[in-house]
């Protein structure tokens, strides 16, 4: 059987993608699908090839700089030896092609054995990042960043203000989308395949979100009922926010608060499409927000912005535009949002704190922190989930805020 045609306009897609990523510091997903929605007529595997092969140039940069010597490069030339040198790796078809032509298929291999004694090299990490998985999860990282560099399953929550998951996976697989359920998520759906669910008509009339099984865990932990008030006080766009509202059956008061308005105006546009009409978008411009709604929250959700290391899964480029410098300050406004935030609870409420990292210093670090400083919030309970496991890195910890601080609290 004879090799299969290798298209050049698809490699030159990807090169381009990762050109625009890596030099012009534009958003890998952004890039993505800019890319894809400028070659309409390109067919759903080519698509596919050039999303994937982006995807796997960005997350094995530094390893592949490093089997084809062009460490700190990323011209189109090196792009393009980077891209061979993927190929090779994966046992597949080459062509023969000039930007090819100087690349050795036994060079690459026995570069990439060689990488196996140097930890950074084969995660494909910064050095500084290596040692700073190293040093607050020991051996655990090493697992966990082999897991980050896998590509995420496709996730999708039903919404159960318009469906129930039993119709929802009937619909899907009329459609050829099979799924299977998870036990400990019960609105959550993953695909068997990836597939551009957003051009669905099931997507368009709210039947589901695409979210992962990790995130679809927060809502959950909350322990909200209908007619409940919640705030969730980072909303961005609102994936937690509209699950939030499916649990309480779109009754009570759910307010999103973000500093950015493209974010809310996004989750308005959501919540229309999931029939949602409980939740009020407000603005976090100044701090008067925070203290017109204090004392008023019967929950209260604290997604803080972060790392975002434990979902490297989805978002490869993030491991190179992040810096030391930056966890620091992140870890900063962590800290200060809680400290500040924390206000809009009511006495006997229970504030939820949360994160997509994978660090300790980021997450039980920083709960332990506030507990230090509070002692009229209880620890009542915290969460997990791993990428070793097959989904984000997610953490959160629920804290009670006790209604008597004379009141003693039953151990």
């Amino acid at each position: 059987m004879s090799a299969p045609k290798l298209h050049k306009i698809l490699f030159d897609a990807v090169v381009k993608n990762c050109d625009d990523i890596f030099n012009q510091s534009r958003y890998a997903d952004k890039v993505i699908e800019y890319c894809l929605k400028s070659h309409r007529q390109w067919g759903s595997r080519d698509r596919a090839f050039v999303a994937s092969h982006t995807y796997d140039l960005v997350r094995w940069k530094r390893l592949l700089q490093y089997v084809t010597f062009t460490t700190d490069r990323t011209d189109k030339a090196a792009l393009w030896l980077m891209l061979g040198a993927l190929r090779i790796w994966r046992n597949q078809p080459m062509a023969d092609w000039p930007e090819w032509k100087n690349l050795n298929a036994h060079s690459v291999l026995r570069r990439i054995n060689e990488s196996e004694q140097i930890p950074a090299i084969m995660h494909s990490i910064p050095d500084w990042l290596q040692q700073l998985g190293e040093t607050e999860l020991h051996t655990k990282w090493n697992t966990e960043m082999k897991a980050l560099n896998q590509s995420a399953p496709l996730c999708i929550r039903v919404n159960t203000l318009k469906t129930t998951k039993s119709k929802l996976k009937a619909l899907l697989h009329e459609n050829e989308n099979e799924c299977v359920e998870v036990a400990d998520a019960p609105d959550a759906l993953i695909l068997k395949k990836r597939t551009n669910l957003f051009s669905s008509p099931l997507f368009a009339q709210g039947y589901f979100e695409v979210q992962d099984v990790a995130s679809q865990l927060v809502a959950p932990f909350m322990q909200v009922m209908p007619g409940m008030r919640v705030i969730d006080a980072c909303a961005g766009a609102g994936g937690k926010t509209l699950h939030i509202a499916s649990l309480m059956q779109n009754k009570g008061k759910i307010i999103a608060l973000d500093s950015e308005a493209w974010k809310l105006e996004e989750l308005s546009k959501r919540a229309r499409r999931a029939g949602v009409d409980c939740i009020e978008t407000r603005s976090l411009s100044d701090a008067k927000t925070i203290k017109r709604l204090a004392h008023t929250a019967d929950r209260l959700l604290l997604d803080v912005p972060c790392s975002g290391l434990g979902v490297l899964r989805r978002n490869p480029d993030a491991k190179w535009k992040m810096t030391p410098e930056f966890i620091a300050r992140i870890r900063e406004t962590q800290l200060s949002i809680l400290t500040e935030y924390s206000g809009m609870l009511k006495p006997g409420g229970k504030l939820v704190y949360a994160t997509c990292s994978v660090l300790p210093s980021e997450d039980e670090d920083q709960v332990r922190a506030f507990l230090n400083q509070n002692p009229e919030y209880i620890l009542e309970a915290e969460h997990r989930t791993w990428p070793s496991d097959d989904r984000d890195g997610f953490y959160m910890a629920r804290l009670w805020k006790k209604e008597n601080l004379n009141k003693p609290v039953d151990s």
